[in-house]
C-alpha cells in the first residue's frame, strides 16, 4: 500500500545510445513506471513540481532529451538531432535501464519522440497522457507560422527569423507566460534555466534543425493514431486552453481513435504543469491508477 510519503528523488546518469543521458527517478522500481518526456525547450525539470506528488504510487523516470538540460552528447558522438534520433535514444535509454513496462507522460517535443518509443514497443506501454501533446493536424496552432514558413523554405533567411523569434528569453518566458490567468504561479526558473541553456556553444543551431525536422513528424501522424486504435490505453489528453502552439482541436481529436480517451482542457497555457501540477496529478491518479495498475495486472 502506498505510504502517502514523496520519495526522495535521485539525480543520475546512463550511458545509452553514445550519450550521457541525465534522468530524475523517484518512487519505489516495483510500483508500475511512468515515463515523463519533456518538451521544447524545457527539461525534465518541468516535472520538478509533479514527480514528489505521484512518487508514493509510481516509480517515475523523467530524461533529459539530448540537446536539452543536462544530458551530454560528445562531440564524437557526431549526433544528428531529428525526432528519429530522439526516438532511437529513448529506445536505448528504456532497454539501458530495462523498463520493460511504462505509462508514458509525454508534452509538446516529448510526443513525436514518445509515440516513436511507443511503436517500437508497443506491449510495454500500460497507459498515455497527453498533456499538449500532439499528434493530429487540427492541434497545430498559429504561433507555428514562421516555423512552418521555415519547413516549406528553409533558406538561412527563414532560419534567422526562427532564431530571433524563438530562441532568446523574451521567446522562452512568452511560451511560459502566454495564456496563463495569474503569471504569479509560474516560477521565473523555469525559462530562465531554459534560456541559460540554450546559450551552451551549438545549441541554438541544435534547435533549428529540430524545428525543420518536425515536419517530418506529421508524417507519422496516421502511425500514431493507429496505435491509440489498436491498443485502446487508459489515455488522459489534459491540456492548456490557451496553447498558441496546440491548440484545443487536437486535444478533442484523440478521442477520434480511442472514444474512451479522457480530454479535459485547463484554463491555462502551453506549461500547464507550471499551474495546474496538483490537478494534473490527481487526474493521472483516477485515469492511469498508480499502484491500481500493478493490482489490475497482477489479477
Amino acid at each position: 500500500m502506498s505510504s502517502n510519503q514523496p520519495s526522495p528523488v535521485h539525480y543520475r546518469f546512463v550511458d545509452a545510445d553514445g550519450v550521457r543521458l541525465f534522468y530524475r527517478e523517484a518512487g519505489n522500481p516495483d510500483l508500475p513506471t511512468l515515463l515523463l518526456l519533456h518538451g521544447y525547450p524545457s527539461s525534465s525539470h518541468q516535472f520538478r513540481n509533479l514527480i514528489p506528488l505521484l512518487s508514493d504510487s509510481f516509480h517515475l523516470i523523467a530524461p533529459d532529451l539530448p540537446g536539452f538540460g543536462f544530458t551530454e552528447v560528445p562531440e564524437a558522438r557526431r549526433y544528428r538531432y531529428s525526432f528519429d534520433a530522439l526516438g532511437e535514444t529513448l529506445k536505448a535509454f528504456v532497454n539501458a535501464l530495462g523498463l520493460e513496462s511504462y505509462a508514458l507522460y509525454v508534452f509538446d517535443y516529448g510526443a513525436p519522440s514518445g509515440l516513436r518509443l511507443a511503436l517500437a514497443y508497443p506491449e510495454r506501454v500500460t497507459g498515455l497522457i497527453s498533456q499538449n501533446g500532439n499528434a493530429y493536424l487540427e492541434g497545430l496552432g498559429d504561433a507555428w507560422q514562421p516555423v512552418q514558413q521555415y519547413w516549406a523554405q528553409p533558406t538561412a533567411e527563414n532560419r534567422q527569423t526562427v532564431r530571433e523569434k524563438v530562441l532568446n528569453l523574451e521567446g522562452t518566458r512568452w511560451q511560459y507566460l502566454h495564456g496563463v490567468s495569474d503569471e504569479t504561479l509560474v516560477a521565473p526558473e523555469g525559462y530562465m534555466l531554459d534560456t541559460l541553456l540554450m546559450e551552451r556553444p551549438g545549441n541554438k543551431e541544435i534547435q533549428l534543425d529540430l524545428f525543420l525536422d518536425y515536419a517530418n513528424n506529421l508524417t507519422l501522424y496516421p502511425a500514431f493514431q493507429q496505435f491509440f486504435r489498436d491498443r485502446q490505453l487508459p489515455t488522459l489528453v489534459i491540456w492548456g486552453k490557451h496553447d498558441p502552439f496546440f491548440i484545443p482541436p487536437g486535444a478533442e481529436c484523440w478521442r477520434r481513435d480511442n472514444p474512451h480517451a479522457q480530454v479535459e482542457l485547463l484554463d491555462t497555457g502551453h506549461f500547464a504543469l507550471e499551474t495546474h501540477a496538483g490537478y494534473i496529478a490527481q487526474r493521472i491518479r483516477e485515469v492511469i491508477g498508480g499502484e491500481d495498475l500493478m493490482t489490475d495486472s497482477a489479477e
